[in-house]
């Protein structure tokens, strides 16, 4: 496989990376919506410190992903249903990049409006800016939950898109970023 992309598909790079944003944001989505069934104390807590390193995670891959973008361009795309369909696409694509931001920012503003200290990868702590605000984070951590929210919901659009091309269309855009998938 190769390690750029090429005008038949996307390299090992870009698959790796839109995989492994992809999992960590299922993940962390599950732990976030989850979480608040472990049992309080030492489990809870882990829960949570696991769930801001998979927050932090992806705002490191989605740099590197959108960093490596740019120095290899993604496949010219393979159908199109029409103008409007990759402009679609096109937005889709940067709200998506916009969300994964976005949450993982809101999840940092969520801690320290807490007053808690941003575990980062368990090499450091940054303290909170300012003290603890309940009412601030309260309303801070529903935004968190509905742009994870939103982002989970232009996932599945994602997908169903993928589908579609593949399904309906008859077209490789599905199989060009499916490692498995060379034919």
């Amino acid at each position: 496989m190769q390690v750029r992309n090429s005008a038949e598909g996307y390299g090992a790079v870009a698959m790796t990376l839109h995989w492994a944003v992809v999992t960590l944001v299922f993940c962390a989505w599950l732990l976030g919506e989850f979480g608040d069934a472990l049992p309080r104390g030492p489990q809870r807590e882990t829960g949570e410190v696991i769930h801001i390193f998979l927050g932090l995670l992806i705002l490191v891959l989605v740099a590197v992903r959108l960093c490596w973008r740019l120095t290899d361009p993604p496949p010219a795309p393979d159908a199109a249903i029409g103008p409007w369909s990759e402009r679609a696409a096109s937005a889709m694509h940067y709200i998506m990049y916009a969300l994964l931001v976005a949450a993982p920012v809101a999840g940092i503003l969520v801690q320290f409006a807490r007053g808690h200290a941003l575990p980062v990868f368990d090499l450091v702590e940054i303290a909170s800016p300012w003290a603890a605000d309940r009412a601030f984070a309260r309303d801070v951590r529903e935004v968190h939950e509905a742009l994870a929210n939103a982002l989970l919901i232009l996932i599945g659009l994602h997908a169903a898109a993928a589908l579609l091309h593949h399904y309906v269309l008859r077209d490789r855009t599905l199989k060009r970023m499916l490692p498995w998938s060379r034919g």
